[in-house]
């Protein structure tokens, strides 16, 4: 075949193949629930080309898109081989999306392939039966599945377990086709597909040689999904490009970690705000420092509790921003405040911090986050919105949506999403971070987030403060002990007003907190919230 194109993830494994061929390039964990799967690069190679040749015997070809509904598990990264083999297009969809917002996804897209899991192939059968779009599903079929499915959906099983291939004729190989649609968190609303071509594996192997510091003898490991662009970015692009090990649990677990990277030895993880307060929120344990782990890649560390992660756990944080639609900056270890989030690379991208006029504020004035690469214009493709992709990037920059401020040293610093809105009470704003850091030192909650609904007061602007919290599994929440446990540790303008206990705090693919859909749960009358001024005078 032609020369390797590092733009084309596929042809950087075929080069990983070629250059050491046993070498175990990727771990998939699996929690404990069947066996781990360590990956060469062959077996990664070779069942790539067996999923793209049997995808392609069932009709599937250039521009058709294939949704993935499954949790981390290698079909995902033969997935996105294939993409690159027939030009198809994947759609990795997040496994804890259900109902309406896994119809929406699936019909946003166009698939009509789905590749999924025993696990989740009720909700998937709901959903393609309103979706004639939806031709054909595919089942992976795990050790813990009911295998007489198989008389049912055709398996991927029966394709990884075919005879070997190393060549596929007639494969597309155009690094400037979609490979991909990821999709946003939805913070806010219903998400958007952003349509990642082949070529973002450059800027991810670029990522990984001069930003992430990883070398030879790194070992990655990541709990996020790779639904999300920074499981991509960060772990499995980086990992394939350096032909470094990579280890991928099916699903993030707090309390579980330490121990994950213990065993495989992993020098460095990815996290993302919320998860880090959840490890934190865990109880202290004797060996919580005796890990091989060197440094957290981390976006969105609570400063709350910043350097008491570092210490706790003896590792050093790299903070770093980014979206999927563009714009990327990042805090080197031990340069500039605790706090930001950095700036961007020097020489590579500009920035500007402006006002509703798009005039540039001055330190410390927070404005929106405007951002591009030096000289040239922004580019960014929603699937099938036009006028929401020129939106994003009308007068020539990337306008991020997220609301910050800068030092007098050009240091950034995040202080909300401009459609989401600061928390604002009694004319002070309140840091959600400092009082989900109390609440998640109380021995029962495993995990909080706080967040604002309209103040009772109607004062224009201000907020009465929610926490949501959870409980850890096998214990119940005492709303009494939290009260008071605000009343003594925080601010009385901090505490919150109301206690909303839930078992799960709803997540979006990244990770981050939907604080949207607790406020859509939430009445002060419910039988799960509580209000401050039951508990106290």
């Amino acid at each position: 075949m032609a020369e390797r194109n590092p733009a084309l993830i596929f042809h950087q494994l075929e080069t990983r193949m070629e250059e050491k061929p046993e070498f175990v390039g990727l771990v998939f964990e699996n929690g404990g629930l069947y066996r781990d799967e360590p990956l060469t690069y062959r077996q990664l190679v070779c069942n790539t080309f067996k999923l793209a040749k049997g995808l392609r015997e069932s009709g599937v070809g250039k521009g058709d898109v294939v949704a993935l509904v499954m949790r981390n598990h290698p079909e995902v990264v033969y997935a996105m081989g294939t993409a690159n083999l027939l030009g198809c297009v994947v759609v990795p969809i997040d496994p804890r999306y259900k109902g309406e917002r896994l119809a929406y996804m699936l019909k946003d897209c166009g698939a009509r392939t789905v590749i999924t899991t025993a696990d989740l192939l009720p909700e998937v059968e709901a959903q393609a039966a309103n979706l004639p779009q939806i031709e054909r599903i595919w089942l992976a079929l795990k050790p813990d599945a009911d295998f007489s499915l198989a008389n049912k959906y055709p398996t991927t099983n029966e394709l990884i377990d075919g005879p070997d291939i190393y060549e596929l004729d007639g494969r597309v190989d155009d690094p400037t086709l979609p490979m991909e649609i990821i999709y946003t968190s939805g913070v806010t609303g219903n998400p958007k597909g952003v349509v990642i071509k082949s070529t973002r594996t450059v800027m991810y192997t670029a990522l990984a040689k001069m930003v992430w510091g990883y070398k030879e003898d790194s070992i990655l490991y990541t709990g996020l999904s790779l639904a999300h662009g920074n499981a991509q970015a960060v772990t499995l692009m980086s990992a394939i490009a350096l032909g470094i090990r990579a280890v991928i649990s099916q699903r993030f677990t707090k309390s579980r970690i330490w121990d994950i990277c213990r065993r495989y030895g992993c020098t460095t993880f990815s996290l993302l705000g919320g998860m880090m307060s959840g490890i934190y929120n865990e109880p202290p344990r004797p060996d919580d420092a005796d890990n091989p782990v060197e440094v957290v890649i981390s976006a969105g560390t609570p400063v709350a509790i910043w350097e008491a992660f570092e210490k706790r756990f003896n590792v050093k944080i790299l903070e770093w921003y980014g979206a999927l639609e563009g714009g990327f900056a990042y805090k080197p270890i031990d340069k500039g405040p605790i706090g930001s989030f950095g700036k961007p690379i020097e020489g590579l991208m500009e920035y500007k911090v402006v006002d509703e006029n798009d005039n540039e504020v001055p330190p410390f004035v927070t404005g929106e986050l405007l951002m591009r690469v030096v000289n040239q214009k922004p580019e960014v493709e929603y699937h099938g919105r036009p006028e929401d992709s020129e939106k994003k990037t009308r007068g020539g920059w990337l306008r991020t949506g997220d609301m910050v401020h800068r030092d007098e040293e050009g240091w950034l610093f995040f202080d909300y999403r401009k459609e989401g809105g600061g928390l604002r009470r009694q004319g002070e704003f309140i840091i959600p971070s400092y009082v989900e850091k109390v609440i998640g030192e109380h021995p029962d909650v495993s995990e909080v987030c706080v967040y604002g609904i309209p103040a009772a007061s109607g004062a224009p602007g201000e907020s009465d403060l929610v926490a949501a919290v959870a409980p850890f599994e096998g214990r119940t929440i005492d709303p009494r002990s939290i009260f008071e446990k605000c009343l003594k540790e925080l601010e009385r303008n901090s505490v919150p007003s109301y206690l909303q206990v839930v078992d799960e705090i709803p997540k979006s693919p990244s990770e981050k907190y939907l604080d949207r859909l607790l406020k859509e749960q939430f009445s002060p009358d419910a039988e799960n919230v509580y209000r401050l001024e039951d508990f106290v005078s």
